[in-house]
């Protein structure tokens, strides 16, 4: 006879099912507006070894919101400069140590393995009060009007259903979440076989720099990590070892060094292993209660490191959504604009990352004459320009990401062209926000559980409307550096911008209307908190 599964009499807010870096940080997000969630994970604890290894910007100034980027600068190192070998031969350096000086307030990519960023934000959701259920995994659910009655098998082997308001899957490629809700996941793999290895070694790489070793039938990557000498090397496996499976790193170790030329020596391996990659996108992010997020919603090759990056971006963009909704100060409408966001992010970056990766990794006569002779000099040649040098940025560090179709994006009229606009993530300034202060961090200074008005050369007069504790107002003064500032980041005087608690722009204007805040908010939005006069 079947065990009965034991039934939670009280149920949860939300069930986040994967204790990954977009589980992880979902839940930080969440626990952070006041919501306690369930997080479990199939697995015995976390990650002990992990393929990603670049952090981006955009993920670093949420780090910075949820007080932990201290320790992770602290445990990664800046990647200075990308360096270009190929058929041996050292090509070209392209600096990127502070590539996006003036975009953000970490103008680099930081090299931290996800192993390490699970650590740092395992603690953190620890020192709230939450505790991970690992050796739990997610068996059946059932979706009812207003909950989600899932099936859990627990360390113990026993069986608990928990009723959950919202579901969260982030529990990977093979996600128990998507399949069952029976969504699909098209897509296929790549035909090749990719390897990582955590070594020590000695060579002729640029140390504490990324290094790019292009050969005739592909490349090398070797990551700079912590310690002395110590690489994390990514590449393809020899073509007469791809249909083994029991390969080691010994058996390759011979072609790396045949393939760069150089006087490289291993001393020591690790870890090491070999997969297959994948790009595939859901079918859709969202089924009625339950919700995809990073690679149970989309995977796609590893260029340009943005993988565990947009997992983390799908948690920042529905965390704040699904607090407002749980604490019953927003209509679940609210959360239709998950989906409707991301998904475009989800494709371009799944048809972006294909054409660069299969220019790397093809096998055309065409292509390889571009790996060895070409690629260097032509990315050289070009972030000579700083109008590249800024463009490269914002798309690899994900600052450039945008919402120009959301429902909750409000076209702004009146406005330059040029201007920040709805939809933008609002630029990083430094402002004093009042007159007896110096300038600041714009992005310490505002309070992103919160929607931020910023009201510059005029008086937020006329707003009637308070949402409760919802929205914090800063009336910027008018002095000489901050209209410096303002006029660097073509925003004009007067003007007001709203930001959405991801600091994404959701209406603007010339001259303010508080009026017409009030409907954003409760048109757009769906805020439920009724106003007070004041």
């Amino acid at each position: 006879m079947a065990q009965q599964p034991q039934r939670d009499n009280e149920g949860v807010d939300v069930l986040i099912v994967g204790a990954g870096p977009t589980g992880l940080m979902l839940a930080n997000q969440l626990v952070r507006r006041g919501i306690k969630p369930l997080v479990i994970d199939r697995h015995s604890g976390p990650a002990q070894q992990t393929r990603a290894m670049a952090v981006q910007a955009r993920t670093l100034e949420i780090y910075a919101h949820m007080g932990i980027i201290d320790e992770a600068l602290s445990l990664g190192a800046i990647a200075a400069a990308f360096d270009v070998w190929a058929d041996g031969q050292w090509r070209a350096r392209i600096p990127f140590g502070d590539i996006g000086q003036d975009l953000s307030p970490f103008p680099f990519v930081l090299m931290l393995g996800q192993d390490d960023n699970e650590r740092i934000m395992g603690a953190s959701l620890g020192r709230q009060g939450v505790a991970i259920a690992w050796n739990t995994e997610l068996t059946a659910l059932e979706q009812k009007p207003a909950q989600v009655e899932a099936t859990l098998k627990q360390a113990d082997g026993s069986m608990r259903t928990v009723n959950a308001k919202w579901l969260a899957g982030c529990d990977g490629a093979h996600s128990a979440v998507r399949e069952l809700n029976g969504i699909g996941f098209p897509g296929a793999p790549y035909e090749h076989t990719f390897f990582v290895a955590d070594t020590t070694a000695t060579g002729s790489m640029k140390p504490g720099e990324l290094n790019v070793y292009l050969w005739k039938d592909g490349f090398h990557l070797f990551f700079p990590m912590r310690g002395q000498d110590h690489w994390r090397v990514i590449g393809i496996l020899p073509e007469q070892l791809r249909q083994r499976d029991d390969v080691d790193f010994d058996e390759i170790a011979p072609a790396i060094q045949r393939e760069t030329a150089s006087d490289l020596s291993f001393q020591d391996c690790s870890w090491f292993s070999t997969y297959r990659i994948h790009h595939r996108a859901a079918e859709r992010f969202r089924d009625q209660r339950c919700f995809l997020l990073g690679d149970a919603a989309h995977i796609h090759s590893p260029a340009g490191g943005q993988g565990m990056n947009t997992g983390l971006q799908d948690a920042y963009n529905l965390a704040w959504k699904l607090a407002l909704v749980v604490q019953g100060r927003a209509d679940d409408r609210l959360l239709d604009s998950y989906e409707q966001e991301r998904v475009p992010v989800a494709k371009r970056l799944l048809q972006t990352t294909d054409q660069a990766f299969q220019l790397i990794v093809s096998d055309s006569w065409l292509a390889s004459l571009f790996r060895t002779k070409l690629i260097a000099r032509v990315a050289a040649a070009a972030m000579n320009f700083r109008s590249v040098r800024r463009f490269a940025f914002r798309t690899v560090s994900q600052i450039g990401i945008r919402y120009p179709q959301s429902a909750l994006t409000k076209v702004a009229t009146g406005m330059p062209e040029d201007a920040p606009a709805p939809g933008d993530r609002f630029p990083w300034l430094k402002l004093a926000l009042n007159d007896n202060d110096g300038a600041r961090d714009l992005y310490q200074a505002l309070d992103d559980r919160r929607f931020n008005l910023l009201v510059f050369g005029q008086s937020p007069s006329g707003l009637q409307d308070s949402f409760d504790d919802l929205v914090t107002v800063h009336r910027v003064p008018e002095s000489k550096a901050n209209d410096a500032e303002l006029t660097h980041a073509r925003i004009p005087s007067p003007s007001f911008y709203l930001l959405r608690p991801d600091g994404h722009v959701g209406l603007a204007g010339p001259g303010f209307d508080g009026q017409a805040v009030s409907r954003y908010l409760s048109e757009n939005v769906h805020l439920k908190a009724q106003v007070v006069a004041g």
